[in-house]
């Protein structure tokens, strides 16, 4: 089964968790694995750039990014991207990881819905300076790749929490239109997540044709609406056997509005590639 917005294996520095740190002196792949190409390309991952010294560009969607001191830049997973120009003079920390991350950690994070097409952030010095200790700490637990993984999340969960923090103190700026209705798109399925909205209902909310919400969930997501809302209610069903009561397979799909367990057993397996009876075991092993 192909997966879907997941940082290859091959990337990870955590024998447990899809996740990888990158700076200046640390975590740089092979040079014969390296994609030496200048075509832009899609990361099926999230991905942060942050800058401490120096300057950079960076471009994301086909918009270009002046990255100076203290700023970081978000990609979302299928975003098409540039490689960063003159990085090597700059002092950075870089961070991929996906949906497995997120599922582990016990909280959504606004800023990943992106509800104001902001991508590029920028922090005070107290703010950068947190910030940096935290990459800090990330990248001292990833050099051993047998760390428990609840230290890397405990981490993970403070940088997201730190990055939120900022980004909703930012200026708002004018969207791409098609942007703008992707990101009404996911903040339409959050707020209507375990009701099961229909592409239908999606589409008249937001006064496009069905056609239409299709060609713009799968350019932004590479997925179609419909596997869009199944993938992120099996996300929520797995953070909450993570970080809930570890209820019945029945009761678990009644939380999150299925009305046929079965059902939701064998999404959940379509999914995640485990059943939810072997999912609980991996839980309760570690």
């Amino acid at each position: 089964m192909q997966k879907v917005n997941s940082l290859p294996e091959a990337l990870s520095q955590n024998s447990q968790l899809p996740i990888r740190i990158v700076s200046p002196d640390f975590g740089h792949l092979a040079t014969q694995d390296i994609d030496t190409s200048k075509h832009p390309h899609r990361l099926p991952y999230y991905f942060f750039l942050f800058i401490r010294q120096g300057a950079t560009r960076y471009g994301i969607d086909g918009q270009t990014f002046d990255l100076g001191e203290y700023e970081l830049v978000v990609s979302l997973p299928h975003q098409i991207q540039h490689k960063p120009h003159n990085l090597e003079a700059c002092k950075y920390y870089k961070l991929g990881f996906d949906d497995q991350c997120l599922s582990r950690l016990p909280r959504q994070y606004p800023f990943l819905l992106n509800p104001l097409a902001l991508q590029k952030i920028s922090f005070s010095a107290a703010a950068a300076e947190r910030l940096r200790a935290i990459f800090e700490l990330l990248q001292g637990l990833l050099s051993v790749s047998d760390t428990d993984p609840d230290l890397i999340l405990a981490h993970l969960h403070t940088l997201l929490t730190e990055i939120n923090s900022a980004y909703f103190g930012a200026d708002a700026q004018p969207a791409d239109p098609k942007l703008a209705k992707y990101i009404a798109f996911r903040v339409f399925v959050e707020n209507n997540l375990t009701e099961h909205p229909t592409i239908h209902h999606a589409a008249r909310e937001l006064a496009l044709s069905t056609d239409r919400l299709n060609q713009l969930v799968k350019q932004y997501s590479g997925l179609s609406p419909k596997e869009f809302i199944n993938r992120r209610l099996i996300l929520e069903a797995r953070r909450r056997l993570h970080y809930g009561e570890r209820s019945s397979v029945k009761e678990l799909a009644f939380e999150l509005g299925f009305n046929d367990p079965a059902y939701f057993s064998r999404l959940f397996r379509k999914v995640t590639g485990k059943t939810v009876t072997a999912f609980f075991r991996d839980l309760s092993a570690t």
